[in-house]
């Protein structure tokens, strides 16, 4: 792997950083008080490409590479990890697997919409009573008796983009095989009759992000709108969280970076007995892990894109990144709350709102425990479950 960004990746990092700080940073902490960031901000990443990134051009898309994509997703999570989790769901999430398991009709029915941001798409994966345990998911999708359209009813929870999106990639249980065997995946039009929205409120962190729960009674999907083979969903779902993944780790060393960024600036303004605390050997141990975290954790997201982009299997260091990225983020984060002192604890300035970031982390797209649990299985052949 060559660690040097070639022309193209620089000048989109470039894009992305100019964007973040001009219309992101500076508006995070209304945004986050407000609960909502403005929707507004959708077409504006579709103008400048972002939604597109290695979608095909045919179907909308402006290819390039996925550690470009990778550059942009740190470049969001620097400014608002809010407005990140818009993106990796639609593109990284949904936009993507349309593009890998979708039929001619479904591309170019959706992918269009979804990178240029005239739609959103959102992932409907996780339920009430089925987090971790993807694969005993009880939303139901019933077949006509004479193989025509599907009749879907269940509720889904935690579902960003939930009450924005045009489209659901929803998964449910088709069959009478246990576990993942019975699961398929379809895409689903928000506003289809039965499908209803609630926004949930009050979350620890990402709170300018529309998060919801959907509710599904009696949803008719037409088997058109099956995406890939029946009985196949799960491969579908794990095959889009395997890159969801590189993704959130790519957002954590945005939050790891502003972090850093945050307490090396307060450091050198700041002053305690007669010097600015940088003149304290703590305080730059402080920074120093910081620093240390944000490098680490990029490689090993750069590592990723890397093998995405040769064709390599890339899951196991996919759960690898994701791990060690969204632990560093919380780690750099907290450290930067502590350099910050009691400053650190209001949110006239910005590190308490990274540490709430963070948080979240650790959670979505497989918990850091399910983490281990991928990785350990791949070194030893043995599942856990």
């Amino acid at each position: 792997m060559d660690l040097e960004l070639s022309e193209e990746q620089r000048a989109v990092r470039t894009l992305a950083k100019d964007f973040v700080d001009r219309e992101i940073a500076p508006h995070a902490a209304a945004w986050d008080r407000a609960e909502s960031i403005d929707r507004g901000i959708v077409r504006r990443l579709g103008d400048l490409g972002f939604l597109g990134l290695t979608i095909p051009e045919e179907y909308g898309g402006c290819e390039g590479d996925h550690l470009a994509y990778c550059l942009v997703t740190e470049e969001l999570g620097r400014g608002d990890s809010a407005v990140r989790g818009v993106l990796s769901v639609s593109l990284g999430l949904v936009a993507k697997t349309i593009a890998a398991w979708g039929s001619e009709e479904q591309k170019h029915r959706w992918l269009p919409g979804l990178t240029s941001g005239e739609a959103l798409g959102c992932f409907g994966l996780t339920e009430p009573g089925t987090g971790s345990d993807a694969g005993s998911l009880t939303t139901r999708a019933r077949r006509a008796p004479a193989g025509g359209d599907w009749t879907v009813d269940g509720g889904k929870t935690f579902i960003t983009n939930g009450t924005w999106a045009d489209v659901v990639l929803l998964f449910a249980r088709t069959g009478d095989e246990p576990g993942h065997r019975g699961v398929t995946a379809f895409l689903v039009p928000a506003d289809a009759p039965g499908l209803t929205r609630r926004e949930i409120h009050g979350k620890l962190g990402l709170r300018g992000q529309a998060t919801a729960e959907l509710a599904l009674d009696g949803v008719r999907v037409p088997d058109s709108a099956r995406l890939g083979p029946v009985g196949k969903g799960f491969s579908v779902a794990m095959s889009a969280l395997a890159k969801g993944r590189m993704s959130v780790a790519a957002g954590c060393v945005g939050i790891a970076q502003a972090a850093l960024d945050a307490a090396v600036e307060y450091a050198g303004d700041r002053e305690q007995f007669g010097r600015t605390i940088a003149h304290h050997q703590l305080v730059q141990e402080l920074i120093s892990d910081i620093a240390v975290d944000v490098d680490a954790a990029r490689l090993l997201t750069w590592r990723v894109a890397d093998l995405v982009d040769r064709g390599r299997p890339f899951a196991t260091e996919s759960s690898v990144a994701k791990l060690y990225a969204s632990e560093a983020a919380v780690r750099a984060a907290n450290n930067a709350v502590q350099v910050f002192g009691g400053y650190g604890f209001i949110d006239e300035f910005p590190v308490g709102k990274l540490l709430r970031d963070a948080r979240v982390m650790t959670l979505y797209e497989g918990t850091s425990q399910i983490q281990k649990l991928v990785i350990g299985r791949a070194l030893t052949g043995v599942s856990a479950f």
